[in-house]
Formats: structure tokens, sequence, C-alpha cells
């Protein structure tokens, strides 16, 4: 029997933990399977692995120096650190073990699929993925009944399979949220009536490139979904990536015209000058929005 450290670099200096982290779920169930002994990291003691998991980079997330892990054997991972490391497949089809997060024990929280076709530049989904959507688990693989559940999928529209992989949702009756949005451009009447009958508090989708017009697709879905009330329908606007004030002031603009709730992403917040930074505060915090209809008056009253 080996004893078991786990280190969730996102979380460690943070008093309220806002996502749990998947890849440590899984390797914590796949240790005690084993019959290992698996607990969160402590300073003195002796372990024969340590794992730490970096969602976000480590410039941004620093888990404790090496040196000070008193461990055989030290694995990183992560999007935040190499996205090339993959989980062992026995440890990556395992039911997560949710107990080392209780806060979050009545959510259940995996991939469905995985992979996506469009290639943006800014996505680091293709490169640590694939470039094709294609399933990889069943619900029942992550889900054990409970009454909320958080998919991670980066494109589950662009799967072949994905109406019944809709069903699936349908049929759990759980409430539903597609953290990471859905494709707009690939809704249909048939995956709409789909989404009609899943528990989804809010469904939002992104509009990333303003050389791409979207206008239509968000007319259509509105159309066809028949959901009038925009604090229902998010969308994601990426700026900061290539892109001009007046590109990211249009989008906002026209979202919220067709009856969507825009919501501003800042691609390189560090470096983002401060119209785009300002034109965040005014966007995402929607009392604000909502009572200062033009940007030029929030931003003159910020000075």
């Amino acid at each position: 029997m080996e004893k078991i450290a786990l280190l969730d670099a996102d979380n460690m200096n943070k008093r309220k933990i806002a996502f749990p982290n998947l890849p440590l779920m899984k390797l914590s169930a796949y240790h005690k399977a084993r019959g290992d002994s698996v607990e969160w990291w402590m300073p003195l003691e002796r372990y024969d692995v340590a794992y730490i998991s970096y969602v976000f980079g480590e410039e941004y997330t620093p888990a404790p120096p090496v040196e000070y892990i008193n461990a055989d054997h030290i694995i990183e991972g992560g999007t935040g650190c190499d996205y090339r490391a993959k989980l062992p497949p026995e440890a990556e089809g395992i039911m997560p073990d949710y107990s080392i997060y209780p806060k979050f024990d009545g959510t259940a929280y995996g991939f469905l699929t995985r992979g996506c076709p469009r290639g943006c530049p800014w996505c680091i989904v293709p490169k640590k993925e694939s470039g094709v959507s294609a399933q990889v688990a069943d619900l029942s693989d992550f889900r054990a009944g409970q009454h909320f559940i958080k998919l991670l999928d980066p494109n589950l529209l662009a799967c072949r399979d994905h109406e019944a992989i809709l069903w699936q949702l349908v049929i759990s009756g759980a409430w539903v949220d597609f953290t990471q949005g859905l494709d707009i451009r690939l809704t249909t009447a048939d995956n709409i009536a789909l989404l009609k009958r899943t528990h989804i508090k809010r469904i939002h989708f992104a509009w990333d490139d303003p050389r791409e017009d979207l206008t239509g697709h968000f007319e259509r879905f509105k159309a066809l979904s028949g959901i009038a009330d925009y604090r229902l329908l998010g969308v994601y606007i990426l700026t900061n990536f290539n892109t001009t004030h007046a590109e990211d002031l249009y989008r906002v603009k026209a979202v919220r015209d067709l009856g969507y709730s825009p919501y501003v992403m800042i691609y390189d917040k560090a470096n983002a000058p401060r119209e785009t930074r300002h034109l965040q505060r005014w966007v995402n915090n929607k009392i604000i929005f909502h009572s200062t209809r033009e940007f030029s008056e929030y931003d003159a009253a910020r000075g």
C-alpha cells in the first residue's frame, strides 16, 4: 500500500474553492481502488507519490516548491503545466471520487466528448485533445445520481453522436450546465428541441471572432427555442485577441440587441488596454450595464 498526496494548485491559497479538480478526483478513486491511502498534501508528511495538478498556469497558481514536498515521486500535470500529460487509462475512465470535495458532492463533473474541429488560434483544445469532437464517456461513467451535472466538453454539438448524448441528459432529469458553452453555429431544429427538454438554468454560447457574423445564428436560435428571457441566454465575448475596441463593443451591443446577455472575457488581462478592462467591468456588472446604456457614459464617469 502506498501513501498518496494530492495538491490542487489552483485552490491551495484560496479560502473558497470555486471548482473542484477533476483529474485529482479520478486519481483519488484510482489509488483508493488499489488499496492506497490518499490525502491532501501536508507539509510535514512523507509520501510515496505526490500529484500536483494545475488548471491555470504555474505563474498564476504556484504550488509549494518541489523541495518542500517530501515524496519519492512528484508528478505534475494539467493544462496549466503540461497539456500533453495524460492520466493512466484506468484512471481516466474511473468514477471520480467526489468525497474529496464535500462541498461539490451533489454535482457530477465530467466530459462526454473531447476535441473540437474549429482550430481557433486562442484555444488549446485541438493541441491538447483533438481536432475532432468524439464521444469519450457515457453519463453513467461519472454521474452517480447527482441532481446537478457540469459538463466540461469543449464542443459537444460538433460530435456526430451529440443527439444521443443529449438524450442521456434529458433522461437523467438532472440540471445541466454546459460550462464551456455550446456552438451556436451547430444548433439545429432537432438538437434545439432536445435542449428544450433538458433541464438547463442558463444556456450560453460564444462570439469570439468579430470577422464572423453570427447574428443570423442567434436570431434563428431564439426563434426555434422560443426563449424570450435574456437572462437565460448568455454569450461569451472574447476580447484582447487581435480585435479592436470597436469590434468588441459592436459584438456586445449586437448580442444585447438580439436579446442575449453578453459576458466579456479578456484573453490577456495583464496587458489589456484600459478601455478593454473598463468594457469588461461595464458589461459584466449587470446592474451597471442595464442602468448605463452606452459604454461612453460609463467610461467617461470612470475618468
